[in-house]
């Protein structure tokens, strides 16, 4: 196992355009001032939308892309200038690229016989990695006869024979099926907990970091948004960033206009009649006036029984998805989401009331997108 340990790492792509008279144009930077430690035998996920600098952040640990700024540890060795194949790393990615010509076992054997090991502790490590990672029947077999399942976990065995002290899993699982991809996920899981690797995946698929990962680093824009456990990043999100980007359905984000009614300060929505009570650890930091972005997930918005005082709104859509049904209502011209296992059928256009769970809203600035804190 090893500590890996990012401090202040930048990436900056520099492009020149091949035309006369022209000067050289800087991008920003693709990784911003990103600084973490992964520790021991921990499970990382690096979760973030298409652009984000997830994947170059993991190429820089892996020493396929030089780093602008900033350094790289492993234990405590600085990994800046490390050559890839001396980092001790294992690497996955989305693409198998396994060898055509060769059946598993010598795609499995490759790079420990280019790094000289005798056959026989070439042959121990596949016979203890290949049952692992459910592959020891395939051994004979030639990757053009693989499904695409057995093929990452082909893939994945390859990165781990060699027993590294990190492994970087890079979208492993984006080319599979829904099924096949929930059945690699928990056998990815089991195999951590099997070699205690530290081990770092990257995915724009929250629920594959959710389920997999120790910790979760969410990045926006090349900059970490925040870390945290997954429960953390669902239940206290720093930011609007976050909120809307972890849980699905994701996270209501309605903006909204404060007003004082007597004692008690009231969320509005533009085009709607419809007012929340603004729940009271929140009363120290609002005002008459206010402008905020409400955050409430799905879960924690119930449709109540007609006796509740609450201004009713129209059904726009509702979905049996046959384990819960999700109901949507609409407020202004938002739509508001509901989860919801109660079997009752809901038409289009039909009145609710509405009770927030108040203790569970979240309250964020709409010029920064930051949390505003009760």
């Amino acid at each position: 196992m090893a500590q890996l340990t990012l401090k202040n790492v930048y990436k900056r792509y520099d492009n020149q355009e091949k035309k006369l008279f022209r000067k050289k144009k800087i991008n920003d930077f693709a990784v911003k001032d990103v600084s973490y430690v992964c520790e021991d035998g921990e499970f990382i996920g690096i979760l973030g939308p298409s652009g984000c600098g997830k994947s170059t952040t993991l190429r820089m640990i892996a020493g396929l892309e030089t780093i602008t700024a900033g350094d790289m540890y492993i234990g405590d060795v600085r990994i800046n200038d490390l050559h890839p194949k001396d980092r001790n790393i294992g690497l996955a990615f989305e693409d198998y690229a396994l060898y055509p010509p060769l059946n598993v076992y010598d795609n499995l054997a490759f790079n420990m016989r280019a790094k000289k090991k005798s056959e026989e502790e070439i042959r121990k490590a596949i016979d203890y990695v290949a049952p692992l990672m459910k592959i020891d029947d395939l051994l004979d077999m030639k990757p053009p006869a693989l499904s695409g399942g057995q093929k990452q976990r082909v893939n994945i065995a390859r990165a781990i024979v060699r027993r590294p002290g990190l492994l970087l899993l890079d979208e492993p699982l984006s080319h599979l099926d829904g099924k096949m991809r929930q059945q690699l996920r928990q056998e990815i899981k089991r195999m951590h907990h099997e070699i205690k690797c530290t081990t770092i995946i990257v995915t724009h698929d929250q629920m594959e970091a959710m389920s997999l990962a120790d910790r979760i680093i969410i990045m926006k824009d090349g900059e970490i948004q925040q870390i945290g456990t997954p429960l953390e990043v669902y239940d206290d999100p720093a930011n609007e960033f976050v909120a809307g980007f972890i849980g699905e359905p994701p996270m209501n984000l309605l903006p909204s206009v404060i007003i004082k009614n007597q004692e008690n300060f009231m969320f509005t929505f533009e085009g709607s009649d419809l007012q929340v009570e603004v729940p009271k650890k929140y009363r120290d930091v609002v005002k008459d006036g206010m402008k905020v972005t409400l955050g409430v997930r799905p879960v924690d918005v119930l449709i109540a029984s007609e006796k509740v005082k609450s201004t009713p709104v129209p059904v726009a859509i509702y979905e049996n998805l046959g384990d819960e049904r999700r109901v949507s209502v609409r407020v202004g011209e938002q739509l508001l989401s509901m989860t919801t296992t109660d079997d009752v059928y809901y038409e289009p256009g039909q009145k609710v009331q509405l009770i927030f769970h108040e203790e569970r809203t979240h309250l964020f600035d709409p010029q920064t997108g930051e949390r505003i804190r009760g």
